[in-house]
C-alpha cells in the first residue's frame, strides 16, 4: 500500500493550474465572504451562489451591515438560492458576531462553532480557508474523494463516521500553510473530477494512487441513498409561497398566495410552516409580510 503522502504532491500541483478563480478565494477576500460563502454553499451550485454572494457582499460587506438590517431583508436578498432558513441562520451569525466579536469574524474553531448556525464543517472550513488554520474540513466532495482514493468504495457513508474523520486527519499534511491548501484542492478535485455521477478518472492527477480504480471501480453498496423529489413537494409549495412575499413590497393577501399554490390544505401547513421557522410574519387573518 502506498503511503497516503504520495497523494499531496500530485494533488497540489494539480490545484495550482486547476483552481477555479471564485471571489472567497481571492487573498482580497475577507473572511466574512468566506463564512458567507459558505452558508450559501451548502447544497447549492457555486453557479447559482456567484451572483448572489457578489449581491450580498456590495450591500453587507461587513457582519455589522447585515445586523443592522431586519430578517426580512436577509430572506428577501437570499433571492432563490433555497433552504431560505439558512439567511435566518447567516443574519443570527452577524448579530452574535456584533455582540460578542466586535463584528469581527474569529479564527478560532471553538469560538466560530458558538455562532448560530454554524457547525462542525462550516467552523472548520472558515478557519481554514479564511484564516488557513489546519483542521479536517469534510464536506460531500472531500468525503468523497478520499473513500475513493484511500478506501476504494465509490462513496462515502451518509453520515461521518469517526474512522472517516479519523483517516482524513491523517492525510492532512502537518505543515499548517499546506493542510489548508490540501483541504481546498481536495474539494476542487471532488468538484470538477471526482465527481459523483461522472467522474473523470482519465483527467484525476491520483488516478495511479486511487484504490477505488485499482479495484476495478465497485458500485456502491451502501444504504440506499433518498433522491430528492421536487415537484408537489411541501419544498416547493413554501418555494412558491416565499417567492411571493419576497417580491412583494409590503403587505401579501391571502389570495395572492392562493393564486401561486391551489391545493389549501398543504398550502396552508406551509404557510403555517413559515411563519413558525420565523421566515415569514403574519400580519392579521389574511395578509402576510417577510418579517
Amino acid at each position: 500500500m502506498r503511503p497516503v503522502s504520495a497523494l499531496h504532491e500530485p494533488l497540489l500541483r494539480w490545484y495550482d493550474e486547476h483552481a477555479r478563480d471564485l471571489p472567497w478565494r481571492s487573498p482580497a477576500a475577507t473572511p466574512w465572504s468566506v463564512m458567507v460563502s459558505e452558508f450559501m454553499l451548502q447544497q447549492t451550485p457555486v453557479a447559482r451562489v456567484l451572483p448572489v454572494h457578489e449581491q450580498w457582499m456590495q450591500r453587507w460587506p461587513t457582519p455589522t451591515d447585515l445586523a443592522a438590517e431586519s430578517t426580512g431583508e436577509a430572506v428577501r436578498a437570499w433571492g432563490r438560492l433555497g433552504y431560505p432558513r439558512r439567511a435566518l441562520r447567516l443574519h443570527a451569525a452577524a448579530c452574535a458576531l456584533v455582540e460578542r466579536f466586535g463584528g469581527e469574524v474569529p479564527p478560532d474553531y471553538d469560538a466560530l462553532l458558538s455562532l448560530p448556525g454554524v457547525g462542525d464543517y462550516t467552523a472548520a472550513a472558515v478557519a481554514t480557508f479564511a484564516f488557513g488554520r489546519r483542521h479536517v474540513v469534510l464536506d460531500t466532495n472531500v468525503r468523497r474523494v478520499l473513500a475513493r482514493t484511500l478506501r476504494g468504495v465509490a462513496m462515502p457513508s451518509p453520515a461521518v463516521t469517526r474512522a472517516e474523520r479519523d483517516l482524513a486527519a491523517g492525510v492532512l499534511p502537518e505543515d499548517v500553510p499546506t493542510a489548508a491548501t490540501w483541504s481546498v484542492a481536495t474539494m476542487e478535485l471532488g468538484a470538477l473530477v471526482c465527481t459523483a455521477g461522472r467522474p473523470r478518472c482519465e483527467a484525476c492527477p491520483v488516478a495511479d494512487l486511487c484504490a477505488w480504480r485499482a479495484a476495478g471501480h465497485p458500485a456502491y453498496d451502501g444504504p440506499q441513498r433518498a433522491a430528492q423529489a421536487w415537484a408537489g413537494t411541501d419544498r416547493q409549495c413554501r418555494g412558491r409561497l416565499l417567492a411571493v412575499l419576497r417580491d412583494a413590497d409590503g403587505a401579501v393577501h391571502r389570495r395572492s398566495l392562493e393564486a401561486v399554490w391551489s391545493e389549501p390544505v398543504q398550502r396552508e401547513r406551509c404557510l403555517a410552516g413559515l411563519v413558525e421557522d420565523g421566515l415569514v410574519a403574519r400580519l392579521s387573518a389574511d395578509s402576510y409580510s417577510l418579517p
